[in-house]
């Protein structure tokens, strides 16, 4: 039998109100995935999402057999999970498909294998031999998942040492 994969998509930060309402931090590019009527995962246990609106900058979800505070307190720091991957345009890709991607720099010089993505309140940073890229196009200027590369734009200070040798003059 084929089992359908699924992504994860949130942690539970906490329980809120009486009720049962979860607190979310998302892990996923992909808000959508909180949207009413949608299915989570918690330890392979599915639930629908009966309530759904964003509290101070994060879902805020009420799911179907979660009805107390008691209850929610149960699932802190549980991984959401939705089943299946969303639909990509050919310009989108996930975060975890660039972990262990070669990095080279648009001169040629190899850095590394991408080692980390880290979540920054302005954009996600990758991490690879201690240099911390912004994901933005400034900097990331290719991704080729079927090579298994990405192609950056350092600029100078970037590279660990490189600010500790700056002169006046």
């Amino acid at each position: 039998m084929n089992e359908v994969k699924r992504t994860p998509v949130g942690r539970i930060a906490g329980a809120f109100g009486l009720k049962g309402h979860l607190k979310v931090e998302i892990i996923s590019n992909f808000a959508s995935r909180f949207d009413l009527g949608g299915t989570l995962f918690i330890d392979n246990v599915a639930y629908k999402i009966q309530e759904s609106k964003l509290h101070k900058g994060r879902p805020l979800i009420k799911l179907s057999g979660i009805n107390s505070m008691t209850e929610a307190e149960k699932f802190q720091w549980k991984t959401l999970e939705a089943e299946g991957e969303p639909d990509l345009d050919d310009d989108e890709y996930l975060l975890e498909d660039l972990i262990g991607l070669k990095v080279v720099t648009v001169e040629g010089e190899e850095l590394g294998l991408v080692e980390d993505i880290e979540d920054y309140p302005a954009h996600e940073v990758v991490l690879v031999a201690g240099i911390r890229i912004p994901l933005i196009d400034h900097f990331v200027k290719d991704i080729d998942l079927d090579k298994e590369t990405m192609t950056v734009k350092l600029i100078y200070g970037m590279k660990p040492g490189e600010d500790e040798t700056f002169h006046q003059g």
